[in-house]
């Protein structure tokens, strides 16, 4: 596996926790994004890149800041995966929108994205992170257990980094 880079931003510290599990799993490092900048970003060949959602779809508030740095990297060449958290529940209807700034954010960039998950596994209303079926990337209830959904999702990921 290439030199991998896990970006989060968290505000409660769910995806915190997410992050750091998919880090451990892949044997990758894993950074808030309040500490990474474009020439962090360059040192790695992979980037899995995770927010949680807030208000009606919006990234999580550290990734403003964030979204600037990944503007200002240069992406091209490299394997890109996003992961996000959501909660069905309470927010059917915006369900891991925060996932969709961030394909939105790199999709354009020259970067290979990879781990996109089918949306038909899963109870919501609307996403904004869906696209022809399935989810930009791995979306995470915080009403449910994840272990099983992040280990898949690990499983075909990890050839492809």
């Amino acid at each position: 596996m290439n030199k991998t880079l896990v970006v989060y931003g968290s505000s409660t510290g769910t995806l915190q926790e997410y992050a750091e599990t998919i880090a451990a799993k892949l044997g990758a490092e894993v950074m808030n994004v309040t500490d990474v900048d474009a020439g962090k970003l360059k040192e790695y060949t992979n980037l899995l890149l995770g927010t949680s959602t807030w208000g009606s779809g919006e990234i999580q508030d550290d990734w403003y800041d964030g979204l600037k740095e990944l503007q200002k990297a240069d992406l091209e060449g490299k394997t890109i995966a996003l992961f996000g958290c959501g909660d069905a529940e309470s927010y059917s209807d915006t369900f891991c929108g925060g996932m969709a700034e961030l394909y939105r954010a790199v999709k354009d960039s020259g970067a290979k994205l990879i781990g996109q998950v089918d949306a038909s596994t899963y109870s919501y209303d609307n996403s904004e992170a869906v696209e022809d079926g399935k989810f930009v990337g791995l979306a995470l209830d915080v009403n449910e257990d994840n272990d099983e959904r992040i280990q898949n999702w690990i499983a075909e990921i990890e050839n492809q980094l």
